[in-house]
């Protein structure tokens, strides 16, 4: 089994420009053999409030064609980020889009302080993918604040969990712990993916990392560059690189 995080620094409200971005990290991804890649929390349009609305997407996007038609032509499962409404409401969303060019949609639970005022929450789209015999679960940034949510995954048989985030420097010390602490406590591995450089109003701290289900830092990206970690599975064992794009 072969995964990628995938960490950038987007251009906000640029979704052509970080389209593109997506574009080439999948491409180089599946090179490298992986069956799935995942970017960090809204990759599409950048992390956005206030323009949301403006940049909202929804899972049958005309935008999406061109990710759809890679993840076919590749076999490789990508996880992107983006507003997204559903039903009129606008959520912050993964969206997870599989070689058959089917779009499942995962909405972040718990949302940060400030998001409620121009997103919803919602337990209710809550998928999970069964790869290799690893049972997957999906997580936005402030959803790995809540150690229920990690709880829940773990209840419902969660092998694998994967965070899609938006880390400051500030907040990564504090984000590495509850990961680790997360994958050692419910036995399960951790794959985060978050942006670097300047985001909205932060300053992001790159270091997308994949921990063991002991809890171990198995491999990590530095704080600053684009680029991929790719890690690998070879029995019951893991180990990764990064590659710096």
């Amino acid at each position: 089994m072969v995964l990628a995080s995938a960490q950038i620094c987007t251009t906000n409200q640029d979704a052509e420009s970080n389209l593109d971005q997506h574009y080439n990290l999948i491409n180089l991804a599946a090179e490298k053999g992986a069956q799935l890649i995942v970017f960090p929390e809204m990759s599409i349009t950048g992390y956005v409030r206030e323009t949301a609305a403006g940049n909202l997407f929804t899972p049958d996007d005309s935008r999406l064609n061109q990710l759809k038609a890679i993840s076919a032509e590749k076999q490789i499962i990508v996880v992107a980020g983006a507003p997204v409404l559903i039903n009129n409401d606008l959520f912050i969303g993964s969206l997870v889009i599989k070689p058959d060019q089917s779009v499942m949609i995962y909405t972040k639970q718990f949302l940060h302080t400030g998001e409620e005022l121009f997103f919803k929450s919602s337990f209710d789209y809550n998928p999970y993918l069964l790869l290799d015999n690893e049972k997957i679960y999906f997580a936005i940034c402030a959803d790995t604040t809540e150690p229920l949510h990690a709880q829940n995954a773990a209840q419902n048989g969660a092998t694998l969990y994967i965070a899609s985030i938006c880390f400051s420097k500030e907040g990564l010390p504090s984000g590495y712990k509850n990961l680790s602490n997360y994958a050692k406590n419910h036995d399960m591995n951790v794959l985060m993916s978050n942006f670097c450089g300047k985001v909205y109003r932060y300053q992001c701290g790159g270091q997308s990392g994949f921990w063991d289900n002991k809890g171990k830092l198995v491999a990590g990206l530095n704080d600053t560059d684009n680029g991929l970690l790719i890690i690998k599975k070879n029995e019951n064992n893991w180990a990764g690189y990064s590659l710096v794009v």
